[in-house]
């Protein structure tokens, strides 16, 4: 095999697996996202984050049976295994798409939050150049990336814990404050549920965009040493804390400021801090904030170069994208990514205001397919196992067959939702392209072989 088409070096400790799968996931839909999801449903938004959780349990344990059975494959390969290269063609593009959307949201973000302390300096140019540090940063070996992630993610991590017990201070009049009676916010202004069960339906879209990322899992197990034994582990362990990190902060910002006080402007957090009237609150919670989408897009960045370099593996995307480079990365993956990155600084020239918006709606939607594509191979793929796991889902295939049910209805309920217009109409036009040209590549492909 030739030095160019090496496989990728297995540098990740299982510390790295479980800070990247949430590096992926606590970022803007936590720290931003929180005040649409607040806006939507009220205080009742947490029981859509249970809902969300316990439709990510159910998929990040189905991921983690068909890794043990198959090991060195990932989310990508799976879906080949279980369906060929027609639907594994579309779900690997489409992730693809999902993160790279997703990263290019965070990038902005992070110019957004640099502009704090940089106000004169354009959001473009300071996007680009935390574009530059991000790919820069997946140039070096895959064990230096997961060590600088643990650091990133372990920043938000412990600002996340700090907020909780400072809320819970509050709250228990144990820190003085101007809040004079905080279980009231829980029951005025409209009560626990202002919007109904319509309110906690609605606010899913976000929160499955808050979500995505937990299948990174799924992508680094191909770069983690002594995977089968440490999956099942690191799994249980990313999902109860997500939980914890987006629930309570959610009921500590709602019990400190009414719900409909929450500004779509700043960062509920921050809001919540200048209450406190500690000194220097908001410029430690804004580095938080940078911290916590750079992180984020630095697992962007790691999820669609080796999401490329799977595709190509399985001939859904051209050979060159193997290439390897002497730190064992996929570097022409990397660099597409950067390319696609540079559109969307690009977008921030053009459009600072309205683009981010408009992406935010669209990995929502990309997200529930992908968790459902994982569920669907799992179903497939257990009468095929050579012998059984020592990790299995409980109670299959009902416990799968209650995800997909769910993960469809959700969809389909925004589908038809008109407040998600562009969403809609963006994620479908997305899944024509890449089933027209699914169609396109096989007749290449067998063209060939003939």
């Amino acid at each position: 095999m030739e030095k160019s088409h090496q496989d990728l070096k297995r540098g990740l400790l299982p510390r790295h697996v479980q800070l990247i799968a949430l590096g992926g996931m606590i970022g803007t839909g936590i720290f931003k996202g929180s005040s649409d999801t607040l806006n939507i449903a009220g205080p009742s938004v947490i029981f859509a984050y249970l809902l969300g959780g316990l439709l990510l349990f159910i998929v990040m344990a189905a991921l983690a049976e068909m890794a043990i059975v198959y090991p060195n494959m990932n989310v990508q390969h799976l879906i080949y295994k279980a369906f060929g290269f027609r639907v594994s063609f579309i779900v690997g593009w489409l992730y693809w798409i999902n993160w790279i959307i997703v990263t290019i949201v965070e990038i902005l973000a992070a110019g957004s939050f640099l502009k704090f302390w940089f106000p004169s300096a354009p959001l473009w140019l300071l996007s680009f150049l935390c574009a530059v540090v991000i790919v820069g940063i997946n140039l070096f070996q895959v064990k230096y990336y997961g060590e600088l992630e643990f650091w990133f993610a372990g920043i938000k991590i412990m600002a996340l814990i700090a907020f909780i017990l400072l809320g819970f201070f509050i709250l228990s009049g144990m820190i003085p404050s101007s809040v004079q009676d905080p279980l009231a916010n829980y029951t005025a202004n409209g009560g626990f549920f202002p919007h109904g069960i319509g309110g906690i339906l609605s606010a899913l879209l976000v929160v499955m965009f808050s979500y995505g990322g937990a299948e990174l899992i799924g992508v680094a197990v191909t770069e983690t040493k002594d995977a089968k034994r440490v999956l099942p582990k690191v799994i249980k362990g990313v999902v109860w804390r997500v939980i914890l990190f987006y629930i309570l902060p959610i009921l500590i910002i709602c019990g400190l400021m009414p719900w409909n006080k929450v500004s779509g402007e700043d960062s509920p957090f921050v809001q919540v801090l200048s209450i406190t009237g500690l000194p220097g609150a908001a410029h430690i919670m804004n580095f938080v904030l940078l911290t916590a989408v750079l992180s984020a897009a630095n697992s962007g960045m790691y999820a669609t170069s080796r999401t490329l370099y799977a595709m190509a593996q399985s001939g859904d995307a051209p050979k060159n994208l193997l290439k390897v480079s002497k730190q064992g990365v996929p570097i022409n993956g990397i660099m597409i990514t950067g390319i696609c990155l540079m559109v969307g600084v690009y977008l921030a020239y053009m459009t600072p205001d309205q683009v981010i918006s408009y992406l935010m709606s669209i990995p929502g939607f990309t997200v529930m397919l992908i968790w459902m594509g994982i569920c669907f191979a799992q179903l497939k793929l257990r009468s095929r196992y050579e012998e059984k796991p020592f990790f299995q889902v409980k109670w299959f295939p009902f416990t799968t067959t209650f995800a997909i049910v769910s993960l469809l209805l959700i969809f389909i309920s925004f589908l038809f939702n008109k407040e998600n217009i562009i969403g809609t109409t963006v994620c479908l036009s997305i899944l024509l392209i890449l089933t027209t040209l699914s169609f396109i590549t096989r007749n290449r492909k067998e063209k060939t072989m003939i």
